[in-house]
């Protein structure tokens, strides 16, 4: 059976991934943006996001893709996938102006059989608002998590998809499609699978806020989260995969969106959601916790500190800042002298104008009075700590993520801190 050629329009983190391995599955794909100059560093292998295996995937598969800014290329697919970015702003309100002119532009453009796909993460009713004449259109959830985007782009653990009438056949190029991916289709109407997507990330929010608050209190009556979790984990109503590890708040960008979109929703409608406003202070809250234990061991005790800054990322194994913990600590200390060091991210991206860009790891621990880890990067695990002890001038370690471990720390003669457990 030959396969249909499946069309990707929108090359940024989404876009760029799902065609990846769209084309590790075999099939040949098409890959739009209307950015000229982004095509071309795409066409020479130049890419500008981080994630583990892409370049070796994107290698791999040139042969089956091909980056165009021409959008007559996308008459040649049977199945085109409106793959962009939605971006969102400081109150994580998203901003559909791109992808709106992005949906009428593929539309016009296509072949009157060929099927339109929305994989970006929309509000309820978005694809409803965009059926027009005969054209197949359907959504999709995506499960893009950044630093894991290739292995959950090919390992799906279902697919949601959102359609017009749910009890039909899905189009044979779309069916084939997703059955190469080997996991259950579950079809449902538009607004369902819209939901469905932020439905599974209120989930999420609710596991981590559980986590910090619990976490938190564990640091002040003597109690170690990380003693209590495996216990959580052996209860089959909660389980083995559930996000139980404390964090510094929520990050990322969509998680925050669909807490937004929830609350204007209730607020349309008339329901209650005062528990999700409840998840955003508890966030916003435990956002702070790098904050306030800095001003208390050491802000408040050493005139003019200088203060390291492992990673920038919001999240290991990814470029991206957007709502970084690390970004929003740097905010709060202008003041300061900082050394900062993050394998991708260029200090540049560090809002301080008092920031020195470290060569390492090591160099960042010159002179400084405290360390904190920010992006938990495995090769932050592998420092050795005795030479980071002997290169700092205090020797204050803040680790919010457990990067270290609190006896390796004590043994090099290191005050450890870090997130649910009380500090000694």
């Amino acid at each position: 059976m030959t396969l249909p050629v499946i069309g990707f329009a929108g090359m940024s983190h989404l876009g760029l991934i799902s065609a990846v391995a769209a084309a590790e599955k075999g099939f040949d794909t098409i890959c739009y943006d209307p950015d000229s100059q982004q095509i071309a560093k795409l066409a020479r292998n130049e890419l500008t996001i981080v994630e583990p295996d892409l370049c070796e995937l994107l290698e791999k598969n040139q042969s089956r893709i091909k980056f165009s800014a021409d959008l007559q290329e996308l008459t040649s697919c049977e199945l085109v996938y409106i793959a962009v970015d939605v971006p969102t702003d400081d109150q994580a309100q998203s901003n559909l102006e791109p992808i709106n002119s992005l949906v009428s532009q593929v539309d016009s453009n296509l072949g009157s059989d060929a099927v339109m796909v929305i994989l970006s993460q929309v509000p309820p009713g978005f694809t409803r608002e965009h059926v027009r004449n005969a054209r197949q259109i359907y959504c999709q959830v995506e499960t893009l998590i950044f630093g894991q985007a290739i292995a959950r782009a090919l390992n799906p653990e279902r697919t949601i998809v959102g359609c017009a009438e749910p009890n039909k056949p899905l189009p044979q190029a779309f069916a084939q499609f997703l059955d190469s991916f080997g996991c259950q289709i579950l079809p449902m109407r538009y607004e369902s699978a819209e939901l469905a997507k932020i439905s599974i990330n209120m989930c999420l929010v609710a596991s981590v806020s559980v986590a910090n608050t619990l976490a938190e209190l564990c640091e002040n009556i003597g109690a170690d989260w990380s003693e209590i979790v495996p216990a959580l984990k052996l209860d089959r109503r909660i389980g083995q995969y559930a996000y139980l590890a404390p964090g510094l708040g929520i990050s990322g960008g969509n998680l925050e969106r669909d807490l937004a979109t929830v609350c204007n929703l209730a607020d349309q409608n008339g329901t209650d959601a005062g528990v999700v406003r409840a998840w955003v202070a508890n966030s916003h809250h435990r956002r702070d916790w790098v904050l306030r234990t800095l001003h208390r061991e050491t802000l408040s005790k050493v005139d003019d500190p200088v203060i390291t800054v492992l990673g920038l990322a919001y999240k290991q194994d990814t470029n991206s800042t957007k709502n970084s913990p690390s970004i929003a600590l740097l905010e709060n200390l202008t003041p300061f002298q900082v050394r900062v060091f993050d394998p991708v991210v260029p200090a540049s991206a560090a809002p301080n104008p008092r920031c020195h860009a470290a060569e390492s790891e090591y160099e960042a621990c010159d002179g400084a009075d405290v360390l904190v880890v920010m992006t938990p990067w495995t090769q932050f695990k592998h420092l050795d700590l005795q030479e980071v002890a002997k290169r700092m001038r205090d020797r204050v370690i803040l680790d919010p993520y457990g990067v270290f471990q609190a006896k390796d720390c004590r043994d090099a003669g290191l005050s450890y801190h870090t997130l649910g457990v009380p500090a000694e």
